[in-house]
């Protein structure tokens, strides 16, 4: 995949110490960065910056902001942040804002474990930055345990031992992330019962002005455009909310407009399946029944 230009393209670890002006890694494929050690002349701001690997940052306390696209993270509260290889993000505009510890690893340094099979599995690394996890001082305290002790891991001699206690290690980070991010999804439930209505209004009035015929089914990239949430973070939200995922969600909200429609109405069963955005009927009657256990018409039929 090639990149534009003006993007700082980090390969390897080796690349990015030299980039942030540090010694040469301990390790050729992990290396675990505390940011009072970079060098204030290195950090290029509002530098677009895309890596080849894993990034976990952990600040104890942040400052000042980070953009992401158009938005920017405001660093007030410690906590973590999660990146995957390939994604773009811009450096802060202060320098203040590098403060804490970042871990970095290679998607090689854990291929031939478990771990690079499920890494996929934590959703976070698909969130935005703004949708960081935000710790709470004891949960704080546990990260920060870790981040030493893989430290100390890092400082020691490299042995025959030393990747499969650092794999293990980061494992656990993100075990303790996943149970983190469930206890926020439900210790900030006013502000996503706040996203939830938004998103009941967004589907109600997609289908009230009839986008279907013109947008086809609302997606979930759509959903979570408008709400301007990473599509990842919004299902993972209305997981631990409702149960549901966010397609889920909007198919539930599909066949209650499609029930609306068939008790009220005198249109036919095609003529709301493409009101509704399907491109097939057939294809509605079969989500319509398998959430139902009725057809259209049977239910049509049983509401008169």
């Amino acid at each position: 995949m090639q990149q534009s230009p003006d993007i700082l393209h980090i390969e390897s670890i080796s690349q990015l110490m030299m980039e942030l002006g540090l010694p040469a890694p301990l390790h050729p494929l992990i290396a675990l960065v505390d940011y009072k050690d970079v060098p204030v002349e290195v950090i290029k701001k509002s530098q677009k910056i895309s890596l080849d690997l894993y990034k976990i940052s952990f600040k104890p306390t942040f400052y000042g902001r980070t953009k992401y696209g158009q938005g920017y993270y405001d660093f007030e509260e410690g906590g973590l942040a999660f990146l995957k290889p390939r994604q773009i993000v811009t450096s802060p505009e202060n320098a203040d804002s590098y403060v804490g510890y970042a871990l970095y690893f290679h998607p090689d340094f854990i291929r031939n474990y478990p771990l690079g099979n499920t890494i996929n599995q934590y959703g976070f690394f698909s969130y935005d930055v703004f949708e960081a996890l935000f710790l709470s001082a004891k949960e704080k305290e546990i990260i920060h345990n870790m981040f030493n002790a893989m430290a100390d891991e890092l400082d020691t001699n490299i042995d025959q031992f030393s990747q499969d206690v650092l794999v293990s290690q980061i494992e656990l980070l993100l075990n303790y992330s996943n149970r983190f991010y469930n206890r926020q999804f439900i210790t900030r439930k006013a502000v996503n019962t706040e996203i939830t209505t938004a998103l009941d209004k967004l589907l109600h009035t997609y289908f009230d002005e009839e986008n279907g015929l013109k947008k086809g089914l609302p997606s979930v990239r759509y959903i979570s455009t408008r709400l301007k949430l990473s599509p990842r973070y919004l299902s993972d939200m209305l997981r631990s909310l409702t149960g549901l995922n966010t397609q889920q969600y909007i198919q539930d909200a599909i066949i209650e407009k499609a029930k609306e429609k068939l008790s009220a109405t005198r249109l036919s069963v095609s003529e709301i399946a493409y009101e509704l955005g399907f491109e097939h009927p057939q294809s509605f009657s079969k989500l319509f029944k398998s959430k139902t256990h009725l057809s259209p018409l049977m239910f049509r039929k049983s509401f008169n």
